[in-house]
């Protein structure tokens, strides 16, 4: 293993700090409405460091929305993995927690409304899939493995399953009552699951 020279863990160090302060200003502001200048007078570094780190304020941002993600991730991941009565409520119990997440206002800004135009439709697409796309198949190929869904198809089905995840999503960010959305999204997803069973 390479051992770290007080640069890297330097270097290291300040890639951190940008992007956690630029979270934090992307998450109040917006992406549009913050400039580098404020990015590097926040995180106490210097623009040539912000460039040292990251080709533009886009590749920084992407850096964010990938720091959401992986946290996202990592709660929901914790929740597949905790014994549940029926796997398929164990999937919904993780839904909820995606859909909690994204009823955030600093991830609804980061992930929902700003990653796409941000970061163009492609990129946005990839990110999607690195992070939920995976994750969604392993779930429902466990269903079906233990049979809790019919055999079938799990890629298609993931994927179907992650486009109305990201459409749920979007619905309780915007509601007026973020948690009854959830609650009625989550039924919607249960009576769809409880259509794909035996």
């Amino acid at each position: 293993m390479e051992r770290k020279t007080k640069h890297d863990l330097r270097s290291a160090a300040t890639r951190e700090r940008l992007i956690t302060v630029a979270r934090e200003l992307f998450e109040q502001r917006g992406y549009a409405a913050v400039g580098t200048e404020q990015i590097v007078h926040a995180a106490g570094v210097t623009r040539g460091a912000l460039y040292h780190q990251f080709r533009d304020k886009a590749e920084l941002f992407g850096a964010v929305v990938e720091a959401v993600e992986t946290e996202i991730v990592a709660e929901v991941t914790a929740t597949l993995a905790e014994p549940a009565a029926d796997p398929v409520s164990g999937l919904l119990q993780g839904a909820r927690v995606f859909l909690t997440a994204c009823a955030n206002p600093g991830v609804d800004r980061i992930l929902l409304r700003d990653a796409p135009a941000a970061l163009g439709a492609a990129r946005w697409q990839e990110l999607n899939e690195r992070y939920g796309l995976g994750l969604i198949e392993s779930a429902v190929q466990n269903l079906i493995d233990t049979g809790a869904l019919a055999p079938q198809p799990a890629a298609p089905l993931a994927r179907l399953l992650l486009g109305a995840l990201n459409e749920a999503a979007r619905h309780v960010a915007a509601a007026d009552a973020p948690e009854a959305a959830t609650d009625e999204c989550l039924q919607v997803l249960g009576r769809m699951l409880d259509g794909l069973r035996h």
